[in-house]
């Protein structure tokens, strides 16, 4: 299997399966059950990397079951990306001196590596010639400059990436892909309740506005939802490529 620079060894993400289940590993424990589907998904061959790095333009998503796919794995790229940096910086340790947090932080990093990798293998088995390329982060200069800022863009992402999820879900036609998304999706939101937690404790699940008032869940209990033209309005600033979604279906 070829190497991924951008992920952690497979090895490391698959040991979760065999470690107990408490609070420093539960995170790592969720998200390997998705790494190990995207290996068997992907037959153990990856020996063609399909996702050439585009570094300006525009990026179709597609149509169909596979444009929501693509717009899935583009999401999951940018967590990655952010994640992965967070963990590489130099001053890690500093900004998060508590254990656990880096703990968490690096679970949540194999986690969207897996998600990232289990779109690529998913579209990759579907129909190679329709994924979208790999896409260039675009950080903001002060995502990674402290803990506090660090913490407020993994709410932003973590929160987007549900509420994208809650959205497109209805839009796919395949019993098998929604049964993944639906996996996939309460993963994403243990990881914003976690963030959200680490921010403050308690606000796991605060109020009942939705995103854009820093609230998540309404008045019947219920996660927000966006389209996926509302999240791509959000993520488009931390993606350097600009994203076509207009082929996305609707309803």
């Amino acid at each position: 299997m070829a190497k991924n620079t951008n992920s952690v060894p497979e090895q490391g993400t698959l040991q979760g399966l065999k470690n107990p289940l408490n609070r420093r590993s539960f995170l790592q424990y969720t998200g390997a059950g998705v790494a190990a589907s995207a290996l068997l998904l992907a037959g153990c061959d990856d020996d063609d990397d399909m996702t050439d790095t585009n570094m300006s333009g525009t990026v179709n998503l597609g149509s169909g079951d596979v444009g929501i796919l693509n717009y899935a794995y583009a999401l999951e790229q940018l967590e990655a990306a952010f994640y992965t940096a967070v963990v590489a910086l130099p001053n890690f340790s500093t900004l998060f001196t508590n254990a656990t947090e880096r703990q968490v932080l690096t679970d949540i990093r194999n986690h969207e590596v897996a998600h990232r990798e289990f779109f690529k293998a998913a579209i990759t088995a579907n129909d190679a010639s329709k994924i979208i390329p790999s896409l260039t982060p675009n950080l903001p200069t002060d995502a990674l400059a402290s803990r506090a800022s660090i913490l407020t863009y993994a709410k932003t992402f973590e929160d987007l990436g549900v509420a994208a999820y809650n959205g497109a879900g209805k839009l796919l036609t395949s019993a098998a892909f929604l049964g993944i998304a639906g996996k996939i999706v309460s993963v994403e939101a243990r990881h914003a309740a976690e963030i959200r937690d680490m921010i403050e404790n308690g606000t796991f699940a605060s109020g009942a506005a939705g995103i854009t008032a820093g609230n998540i869940v309404d008045a019947n209990g219920l996660d927000v939802a966006l389209t996926p033209t509302q999240v791509l309005a959000a993520a488009q600033p931390f993606i350097k490529e600009t994203i076509n979604a207009s082929s996305l279906p609707t309803t």
